[in-house]
């Protein structure tokens, strides 16, 4: 008995949600909607907008028009961003030759061009993070750094000075 209360108060409620429809006009959310003819546009109305157009049919509620869909609000993050160390070519060009490598053996290790390896360590190119972090994996050295950007505070260097901004009244209706 108790189940059978408790199931039809949850589906009086999920019907209200689903079945509670928005006029495309006023926005007002309403369970009647028509569909009506507004400047040549085929819109659904609540009973209040429908005397801005023509009324064409009446919107049956057994089919939801639109249905409240909620999204998740994200937050504005700081990400920090990956951007590679300066000297890196040089830093590059210097762990290879410890680890007694020549360019074309070092290409052939990471899977690269030679010409590519040459660019990089002479500065004329500046690889990608993916690549970047190929040849730190193998030469074992540190070439991409976080970057934060950080936010200046504004101090406020008011004078005493009269300005234009002062000069104007905002009028308020």
């Amino acid at each position: 008995m108790v189940l059978k209360f408790l199931f039809n108060k949850v589906f009086i409620l999920l019907t209200n949600i689903i079945y509670k429809m928005n006029c495309e006009l006023c926005g007002k959310e309403t369970e009647e909607l028509f569909l009506a003819s507004v400047e040549g546009t085929e819109i659904s109305v609540c009973t209040n907008c429908t005397g801005f157009g023509k009324v064409i049919k009446k919107i049956r509620i057994g089919i939801p028009i639109h249905k409240k869909i909620i999204k998740p609000i994200i937050l504005a993050q700081v990400e920090p961003s990956l951007v590679l160390a300066t000297g890196f070519s040089m830093l590059t060009k210097s762990k290879r030759e410890q680890l007694g490598l020549s360019q074309k053996d070092f290409a052939l290790k990471i899977n690269e061009k030679m010409s590519l390896v040459h660019n990089i360590e002479s500065g004329h190119f500046e690889p990608g993070i993916e690549l970047a972090r190929k040849i730190e994996h193998f030469l074992k050295i540190k070439i991409i750094e976080e970057y934060k950007e950080e936010k200046e505070e504004k101090k406020e260097n008011r004078s005493n000075e009269f300005t234009i901004g002062d000069m104007i009244k905002i009028k308020k209706l």
